[in-house]
């Protein structure tokens, strides 16, 4: 979960050091981005077990959102900004990468 941190910081210091922001003011604002997380990291622990029963329903929503983002926005752009066959090239490379990763991963929990 941490790794998405690392381009949300980059994309919070890459528009205020243009800005006249120095590199210090940069990089906290850049890190304190991600501060909510540990701190909500407690009282999540604590109440998990009230909102077990709404897990599935909760899960269910990223997922959603998330695949919308991807077909419908990501998709979208990247054929907006190359073309249809470079979209189709690159996305099946990455499924591709992913379910050979994914695989590799469960080949080694074995």
């Amino acid at each position: 979960l941490s790794v998405h941190n690392v381009p949300e910081g980059l994309a919070i210091a890459v528009v205020l050091l243009p800005r006249g922001a120095s590199v210090l003011t940069a990089a906290v604002w850049a890190i304190s981005t991600s501060l909510p997380q540990p701190l909500m990291a407690v009282p999540a622990y604590l109440f998990v077990h009230h909102f077990i029963p709404i897990l599935p329903v909760g899960l269910g929503f990223a997922g959603g959102a998330m695949a919308w983002v991807a077909f419908f926005e990501l998709l979208s752009e990247a054929v907006e900004d190359t073309n249809l066959l470079t979209t189709i090239v690159v996305s099946l490379c990455s499924l591709v990468t992913m379910l050979f990763a994914q695989h590799m991963i469960e080949e080694g929990s074995r």
